[in-house]
């Protein structure tokens, strides 16, 4: 039986947060809000929602370090507090929440593994689609295998055992480029990945933090160093393979 805990990184989404963390809340499942560094308005409302609902906790970053910063204070946070597995969820609105069964469900049948969303599009940007396109492209070459469909994707289950050893080991990338950064590195430590198709909406009203130009430097500079850490790997990537077949 999973001892779960959900995490969401918010940074000044102060509308949308309201509705995620009543209805996972609704659910009973403890949260974890990882306030990064938002302006007052929103950090206002999460200091209500932690005191008007029991088992909502939150965690305050003094000032804006990144969605990955706060997705890994979140973990260490729940690691400490002795619970098994997090589910990762962004805080804008955008996740299906009634797929999160399935997402534990398929953590309860394969709890070794990270349960990660692999995104149906509703409304994307184009952009958007050709930059998954071309991760994915890089990921596949990064880890030699097709078992990664969606690195970018923000909806995920991750078993604290082997998540935390790869947070030890490795420097992740603590901000746009984290979702892909920690899903590779945890495939190169033979952590196995289950997929569950879920349904992404992108509206006017949800605002996004993606720098264009500075996260998009970020994530080349990402894909640059994994193909590199391929390479140093590569023996033993494909003595994995091999033995897969």
């Amino acid at each position: 039986m999973l001892n779960l805990c959900v995490v969401i990184p918010v940074y000044n989404h102060p509308d949308k947060i309201r509705t995620t963390v009543a209805t996972i809340n609704a659910a009973q499942l403890p949260v974890l809000m990882v306030d990064d560094g938002s302006e007052a308005q929103c950090a206002q409302v999460l200091d209500t929602l932690a005191s008007s609902f029991e088992r909502v906790f939150l965690l305050r970053h003094s000032s804006n370090c990144g969605k990955g910063a706060a997705v890994m204070s979140g973990l260490n946070w729940a690691y400490k507090q002795g619970y098994s597995h997090v589910l990762q969820i962004d805080a804008d609105g955008q996740h299906n929440l009634a797929d999160i069964p399935q997402f534990i469900a398929a953590a309860e049948k394969h709890p070794d593994q990270v349960i990660s969303g692999d995104r149906i599009y509703i409304n994307a940007p184009k952009s958007r689609m050709r930059a998954r396109k071309l991760t994915d492209i890089w990921v596949w070459i990064n880890t030699l295998s097709l078992q990664i469909k969606d690195s970018m994707c923000g909806y995920r289950v991750y078993p604290l055992q082997k998540v935390m050893p790869v947070l030890q080991r490795y420097h992740i990338g603590k901000r746009m480029s984290f979702d892909t950064d920690i899903l590779v590195k945890m495939v190169w430590s033979g952590c196995k990945v289950t997929h569950i198709p879920t349904k992404v909406v992108y509206a006017a009203d949800i605002p996004s933090h993606f720098h264009i130009v500075k996260d998009n430097v970020r994530i080349s500079c990402m894909h640059t160093q994994h193909f590199f850490g391929m390479l140093m790997r590569l023996p033993l990537l494909l003595w994995r393979n091999l033995r897969a077949i």
